[in-house]
């Protein structure tokens, strides 16, 4: 996998650490730069710390009272969210450099936001996804179409867990 050009996560106001917990390692598994969130209800459920891959050892998880401070220009704002007349995920070709911001799990992107946004975007499904849900298949839609993941049985020894051994056995046709 080759590393992103400069992406950041944003979160609006998350309400759950185990979302956040999540959120980090999508952020680790797909090589984001950082990780932002506004609000005060993540800290006071940092107790419950969810971060079993220790991602904030590498990848910074920062508060923010606004998620566009410090944006630089050259960086692309996406929102990601059940907006009406977002962009279907599918549809949507990824910035090289970009600041996604995504809602909180009870809530939306405000329209302030919104309205400085380069694009919009959601996630087609019957219903709404969980937050950390969204984050995944935002990265994973990202690096497939930029072209960033090595598929690869070295990719696969690289990235499973050291207790994992098991492989296809070649196929034997009768």
């Amino acid at each position: 996998m080759t590393k992103n050009t400069d992406v950041t996560i944003g979160l609006t106001n998350p309400k759950s650490a185990t979302n956040v917990g999540a959120v980090m390692r999508a952020a680790g598994c797909f090589q984001v730069d950082r990780v932002l969130y506004s609000g005060e209800r993540y800290d006071r459920t940092l107790k419950l710390n969810t971060d079993t891959k220790k991602i904030r050892s590498s990848i910074p998880l920062t508060q923010q009272n606004c998620l566009l401070d410090n944006k630089p220009a050259d960086v692309k704002l996406v929102c990601v969210d059940l907006v009406v007349g977002a962009t279907p995920l599918p549809e949507f070709e990824h910035p090289e450099k970009a600041l996604y911001i995504f809602g909180p799990e009870d809530g939306t992107i405000s329209q302030q936001v919104i309205d400085q946004a380069d694009a919009v975007v959601y996630i087609p499904t019957i219903g709404c996804l969980n937050l950390a849900a969204s984050v995944n298949v935002l990265l994973y839609d990202r690096s497939t179409k930029l072209a960033q993941l090595n598929a690869s049985d070295e990719l696969i020894h690289n990235s499973r867990d050291r207790n994992n051994k098991v492989k296809v056995k070649p196929i034997q046709h009768k």
